[in-house]
């Protein structure tokens, strides 16, 4: 490993630009890091030689480029700062040379201010909002971030062919194969979810995850095997205030992808890689605090709600088509939203019921386990904004007492058929999601969380680079249904 259990301690205490750089020179780090993610989702970063980091670099910022980073800045305006978080650091555990990392917000140079496209940031503009509404003082988050590990991932489009290729040795496909020899264990398609190993091939694989990620600092609260074939897994991260916890989501996929790729493996957090097998969902738990009290519980409440729980649940359905737009903020996650995978589709809530898009979990009486359970959300999106905006959407249902109506506590898929037409659904594509989202976006500019500038962007990026190029190309399926009309 890049550090020693102390120097993991050590580095986890680090609070001004001075300690970091003695830091550096007393453990010979050769190298630091500064990270950010941009408007799309993806972490960026740059890397500097340990001596050439002083003070003022950690004072004053990083400048670079911002007009190579999607959804950042024009080419007449590019010059922007990278000012590190001293308190994120961590050494990088996947690093040859001993290297220093940090997370960094986005600033103008001229300005100084801090950008209004940077995702984290409006992760912070959120929790600083939340507590100038007196409703609560934090909150407290816990996506369920699934991922499928394959063996092997191949695919390309161009003028005269379009393809996808997946592998794994999990894959129920691979039954029959001869592998020389097969030994089978094979999960079948929709049958992943807990079988013990040899069927689960990928035990020490999330358990190396487990104390990779522990050993910078993440919180670990379980791991298991999921519902797919082919090799969906899940890692539970500890909950956590909502800006920490999209960091930890950053670092939790730069882990899993390197630790894939230095076993010969390669990780996806596509929502739907895999056709007629469950998709890949981040389930999204979360509450709100004041003076250290839980203002979701009410014991005497339907499933131990309280009214302020119910209007954010309220707000959560209210807005979920324009939440859409961020939550599930791909072509593919539209793939997974389809009734029969277990997706939550249907804007009800429950407690329990895994077919509602707001489930109430029952684990524990405890009012410090209380919470809510956000299920259509899927990993494909930009962390912080999701979390924001969930954030805004619950919050201004408890200031407008939105009234979710009652609990569904039936198998929404099982109603009959006049039953389940009374029951609204979710948008049906991406598309749909954006024009929510440009018809109701009011919620999320309240107190200048989400501008309207970065809005915008949102919309004309998904709808140039995204929806706009995929209704350009021919899909392979198209070949079958089509060449002989």
């Amino acid at each position: 490993m890049a550090t020693t259990s102390d120097g993991e301690q050590k580095v986890r205490k680090l609070k001004t630009p001075e300690e970091v750089v003695a830091f550096c020179r007393a453990n010979d780090v050769q190298f630091v890091d500064f990270k950010f993610t941009d408007l799309i989702g993806t972490l960026q970063h740059y890397t500097l030689p340990a001596d050439q980091v002083d003070e003022s670099a950690l004072v004053d910022g990083l400048g670079f480029d911002g007009s190579s980073i999607r959804g950042f800045k024009e080419i007449h305006e590019s010059d922007m700062l990278m000012m590190p978080d001293i308190s994120s650091a961590f050494m990088d555990p996947f690093s040859q040379h001993k290297t220093l990392s940090m997370t960094c917000n986005i600033m103008d140079p001229i300005t100084l201010e801090k950008f209004s496209r940077e995702p984290r940031y409006i992760a912070q503009k959120a929790e600083a909002y939340l507590r100038s509404t007196g409703i609560a003082d934090s909150s407290f988050w816990g996506p369920e971030v699934e991922f499928y590990v394959f063996d092997d991932a191949r695919f390309d489009q161009n003028e005269h062919s379009g393809y996808y290729y997946i592998d794994s040795i999990e894959g129920a496909w691979n039954s029959g194969k001869e592998e020389n020899p097969n030994l089978a264990h094979k999960p079948r398609y929709k049958s992943g979810y807990f079988p013990a190993p040899p069927v689960d091939t990928l035990q020490d694989f999330r358990s190396e995850a487990v104390i990779r990620m522990k050993k910078i600092g993440i919180e670990i609260e379980v791991h298991h095997h999921e519902v797919g074939t082919a090799g969906q897994c899940e890692i539970d991260i500890r909950y956590s205030p909502l800006t920490r916890m999209g960091d930890w989501v950053m670092l939790y996929k730069y882990i899993l992808k390197n630790l894939a790729k230095e076993l010969g493996k390669t990780v996806t957090f596509m929502p739907k890689p895999v056709f007629m097998d469950n998709g890949s969902g981040m389930h999204t738990h979360q509450s709100l605090w004041k003076d250290n009290e839980n203002v979701f519980f009410d014991d005497s409440g339907y499933a131990q709600l309280s009214k302020t729980a119910l209007h954010y649940i309220g707000g959560l359905l209210h807005h979920a088509p324009a939440l859409m737009a961020f939550c599930a903020p791909t072509t593919n996650s539209y793939c997974r939203l389809v009734p029969g995978y277990e997706a939550p589709i249907n804007l009800a809530y429950s407690q329990r019921n895994r077919s509602a898009c707001v489930r109430i979990p029952l684990y524990s009486k405890s009012p410090k386990t209380k919470r809510l359970e956000f299920r259509p959300p899927d990993p494909s999106a930009n962390i912080y904004l999701a979390m924001s905006a969930m954030l805004m959407a619950g919050l201004d249902g408890i200031q407008k007492k939105m009234d979710p109506g009652g609990p569904l506590d039936r198998n929404i898929y099982h109603l009959a058929p006049e039953e389940a037409a009374k029951v609204k659904t979710i948008p049906a594509s991406l598309e749909e999601s954006l024009n929510a989202l440009e018809k109701d976006s009011e919620f999320l500019t309240q107190g200048n969380v989400f501008t309207q500038d970065l809005i915008d962007t949102w919309l004309d990026y998904k709808r140039t680079n995204e929806i706009d190029a995929l209704r350009l190309r021919p899909h392979p399926y198209e070949f079958y249904l089509y060449y002989e009309v």
